[in-house]
């Protein structure tokens, strides 16, 4: 099966370019015999990637890399600081996720299963003895917001994906009591489930694998296969000593587009990928490029759930990308993004009710520390479009048209003329929006509306 994401790339700019040379490489990999440059300590991982082939389905090729790089880093995961979750997800039951762990199991450093546990308490106290691969398999029951101990759970998840991370337990002291202690929460995770709705902060700490049904592929069975498995996990640990210096004094580039929470999340597989040598370190790079670009798509097209305060800057934004006023007030404000996305802002939201300006308020001092002003004092309170400038920036959006020169604020009302409104409405000048006939307000516009 061909993966758009897993076309030719540009690793410079991270956009797919045509006519460049290394698909090969993505899609599989040539004989051993016709390899130059080959380092031999590798061998196991390409053991390892045929041995999946055999027993799983996955939509590309480049799938069954990156699950061999996974499990090769569980061996490693101490020198690589982070470890990215993985998610193997699929659109029907029986394609395969179940399967995948049972072989996680056989190939990946100490693995344990979540179903085998009855308490998160009980996993901290379990890391507290050993790092553990944590295996869980139907996440999106495993994990379901109303099962007791999720919240808890979840938190050790998505603390537990950096060296050093820890979560305060209570333990039992000698003569009775309970005294707080610090237990560690990293581990590498592995979460099987049919598109399960991960909580937007564990999500961004995920690498997904996509399996589909195949008849074709060999079954499991492990009354026959098990001893080669565990003879196979077994070697893979092996090389994971050797280049365990390796790993951890070496930490390679990756292309310009990884950054961020993207890099936590491809470096720890490019250090392996390095370790390896040959083709692994470039499939690293196309690999990462192309989720990066999924994601951003995702995004884009509406398929991927933000932060509501992303999308509230988002929608901000458009707004002001209408109009050169330096100054709308709150109510235009929220009219203006009621109008435009009433399912998100409007009586039909998710929050039940239209968007009110506390609401409004209180998001953007949290999220971005823009404050309501009132640069007028007669006038109604709202926001700047100079506030909003850093936050723009930041979330690169795109530069907004130069605000009318009249429009900008002079300093104290006393400063500037005062214009009379005949009306009801809006100053051309400032934007200033009243509701009662031949209101005055300082403004230095110079205009009547």
């Amino acid at each position: 099966m061909s993966d758009p994401w897993l076309a030719e790339v540009d690793l410079d700019e991270g956009v797919p370019v045509s006519g460049s040379a290394g698909s090969a490489a993505v899609s599989g990999f040539p004989e051993r015999a016709d390899r130059t440059g080959y380092d031999a300590d590798g061998l196991v991982l390409d053991e390892v990637r045929a041995w999946l082939g055999r027993f799983i389905s996955t939509m590309t090729p480049a799938d069954l890399d990156l699950l061999t790089l996974w499990a090769a880093h569980t061996w490693l995961v101490e020198e690589t600081y982070s470890t990215p979750r993985l998610v193997l997800d699929s659109p029907v039951p029986g394609a395969g996720k179940t399967t995948v762990l049972e072989h996680l199991l056989r190939l990946c450093r100490a693995p344990v299963q979540i179903a085998a546990l009855s308490s998160p308490a009980l996993l901290t106290r379990m890391l507290d003895t050993e790092l553990r691969t944590l295996l869980i398999d139907e996440v999106d029951r495993t994990l379901a917001p109303n099962k007791d101990g999720v919240t808890d759970l979840v938190a050790i998840l998505n603390s537990g994906y950096k060296r050093g991370a820890t979560r305060p337990v209570l333990v039992p002291v000698k003569g009775g009591g309970w005294e707080p202690k610090e237990m560690p929460t990293f581990a590498p995770v592995a979460m099987a489930g049919n598109n399960p709705n991960l909580p937007g902060d564990t999500r961004s700490r995920c690498i997904r694998v996509l399996l589909m049904p195949d008849d074709d592929i060999e079954e499991s069975d492990w009354e026959r296969i098990e001893d080669d498995a565990a003879l196979l996990g077994a070697r893979l640990a092996a090389w994971a000593d050797d280049v365990r210096d390796r790993v951890r004094n070496h930490r390679p580039d990756l292309p310009p587009l990884i950054k961020g929470r993207a890099r936590e999340r491809w470096l720890p597989l490019k250090r392996v990928a390095a370790a390896a040598g040959d083709r692994w370190p470039a499939l690293v790079d196309v690999l990462a490029v192309a989720d990066v670009k999924r994601i951003q798509l995702e995004q884009e097209e509406g398929l991927m759930q933000q932060q509501p305060a992303v999308v509230l800057l988002k929608h901000i934004h458009k707004v002001w990308s209408d109009t050169t006023a330096s100054f709308i007030a709150t109510e235009d404000l929220i009219d203006r993004l009621v109008s435009e996305h009433p399912e998100m802002w409007g009586e039909g939201s998710s929050f039940g009710k239209r968007l009110t300006a506390q609401r409004l308020g209180r998001m953007l001092v949290t999220a971005y520390d823009v404050h309501a002003s009132r640069p007028h004092t007669q006038g109604p309170r709202g926001y700047l479009r100079a506030s909003f400038t850093l936050p723009f920036s930041r979330f690169h959006l795109a530069p907004l048209h130069e605000p009318d020169k009249a429009a900008q604020p002079a300093g104290p009302d006393t400063d500037r003329p005062f214009v009379k409104l005949t009306g009801p409405g809006r100053c051309p000048g400032c934007g200033w929006h009243v509701e009662t006939q031949g209101h005055e307000h300082g403004c230095n516009a110079g205009r009547v509306a």
